[in-house]
């Protein structure tokens, strides 16, 4: 039975980092739903302003992306690496 996959984008307002890895994680899930009959990949987004226990593991790391809570990329998010993640699940 497929599941989601579960993608945490933690970051901040104003990050531009931040804005590039959203634009790529967003890009690689409308493709990977468009062409996967399995699991479908769920985007959540937290902002380290909102969590200090976040904000004190994660500040000098973002963007951060977890799959399934798992640290997945910080800094940059590579799409074609991500794309074989999710593939991988």
């Amino acid at each position: 039975m497929p599941r989601d996959i579960r993608l945490t984008l933690i970051g901040k307002p104003g990050c531009h980092l931040c804005d590039d890895a959203r634009e790529v994680v967003q890009s690689v899930v409308a493709g990977f739903e468009a062409t996967d009959a399995g699991s479908a990949p769920v985007l959540e987004e937290v902002s380290i302003l909102d969590d200090a226990a976040l904000a004190d593991r994660y500040a000098e790391e973002i963007p951060v992306l977890l799959i399934d809570g798992e640290m997945h990329a910080y800094w940059h998010v590579d799409a074609a690496r991500l794309t074989e993640a999710l593939r991988s699940r």
